[in-house]
């Protein structure tokens, strides 16, 4: 039998994870302080010795809703103290939820969903009113890589675009990743689907997160775009897709698999702050890739060598359409450069361009399909003649 808390099942006898379970770990348990068994799970974990730290600030967090709940209310002395103990009943150790997480051994009191939820989106208002924000967190949204991926999956998680995703990537955490993705080194070697999950239910541990390991194949993209089991997003599929892969089968698959769902499919290209919006939720027919492929499928791509594969990318993005340091970037690959070149401001750059977008479609916001550039070297020039190098300056 087991006790369900917050649609996560806790068993009546709780039992931890082993040391190796936890390591690979990548959702946390959240525990009801006020159910027996939420009690005594946490009793077990207080005498595992697996405890690295408790962090316990829910009187602040308390009292962040307090205010946010009544933000034109001067409160005299002693009335926001008040307002804390009735709203908690006089006992903040039972109120709210506990979140282990068990890779960092960290053990955080929080508000309940509803609460917790209303606070951290407080100040997005009323860029995104509060009803809004409440339908936005009843969506699925998908990532398929988790490279320039894992900042697009972040930033929707952080601004409340989508309640529930589903994330996938077959690769591992290199040294080289670290120039763009957020991580440190002692994550070398973790999965990039595993490492995004846990940065996203740090910041909000009632997220709904889905991952696939091996990325996205035959065998697994029919669920990756599939209707889910009960959840609190009504078991629903895929309302909108971001796609960062450089596998061109998966490009391909994805987009027809999303065009047949009339599932809506975004793309940045990290060069340029180049936009791709395919609306296949509102055009059935829609070419893929704007009609750059022409008629190509994801049969046609499967077994391409590298240069015809880099070929193919070229025609999705448009050659003529890259920055120069790219452009020539490409002719080096595999002879004087290992891989593509790509920075942290351009992978930053279209997370946020990403995540606008899909909060906007989601939104009903009638955005068309199309391309977009939004390329800082244009929109911030420099002097066509040189100015002399500041005092100090390093050359």
């Amino acid at each position: 039998m087991t006790h369900l808390i917050d649609s996560r099942p806790v068993p009546d006898h709780f039992v931890l994870p082993s040391p190796r379970e936890a390591s690979e770990s990548f959702r946390p348990l959240l525990l009801d302080p006020a159910h027996p068994d939420g009690a005594a799970a946490l009793g077990v974990l207080q005498e595992s010795g697996r405890l690295r730290e408790v962090h316990d600030r829910i009187t602040d967090q308390v009292e962040e809703l307090v205010r946010a709940l009544a933000p034109g209310t001067a409160f005299g002395p002693g009335a926001v103290e008040r307002a804390i103990a009735e709203a908690v009943d006089g006992r903040p150790d039972t109120y709210g939820r506990w979140a282990w997480y068990p890779w960092s051994g960290r053990l955080v009191h929080v508000l309940p969903e509803a609460e917790f939820r209303l606070v951290r989106t407080d100040r997005n208002r009323d860029k995104i009113t509060r009803e809004q924000q409440q339908g936005l967190l009843r969506r699925r949204v998908g990532v398929i890589g988790l490279s320039v991926g894992s900042s697009a999956a972040l930033t929707c998680a952080m601004e409340g675009v989508g309640g529930a995703f589903r994330l996938a990537d077959f690769d591992r955490l290199s040294l080289s990743n670290l120039n763009r993705l957020r991580a440190g080194v002692h994550e070398l070697g973790l999965e990039k689907s595993v490492l995004c999950a846990r940065r996203m239910y740090e910041l909000d541990p009632y997220l709904d997160i889905e991952i696939h390991r091996g990325g996205v194949t035959d065998e697994t993209i029919d669920a990756f775009f599939g209707d889910a089991g009960d959840g609190p997003v009504n078991g629903r599929g895929l309302d909108v897709l971001i796609e960062e892969c450089d596998t061109p089968w998966v490009k391909v698959a994805a987009r027809e698999h999303a065009r047949r769902r009339r599932v809506p499919v975004l793309m940045d290209t990290n060069d340029r702050g180049q936009l791709d919006i395919e609306r296949f939720d509102l055009e059935p027919d829609r070419p893929l890739f704007h009609g750059r492929t022409g008629t190509t499928t994801a049969a046609d791509v499967r077994d391409l060598d590298r240069e015809a594969a880099i070929r193919f990318l070229l025609d999705i993005v448009d050659e003529r359409r890259l920055s120069p340091a790219m452009a020539d970037a490409l002719t080096r690959v595999g002879h004087t450069l290992s891989s593509w070149p790509q920075l942290a401001s351009g992978v930053m750059l279209g997370a946020a361009l990403v995540t606008d977008t899909a909060r906007r479609i989601l939104l009903g916001e009638p955005l068309p399909s199309g391309r977009h550039s939004i390329d800082l070297e244009v929109l911030v020039p420099a002097l066509a003649a040189a100015l002399p190098a500041p005092h100090g300056a390093v050359l």
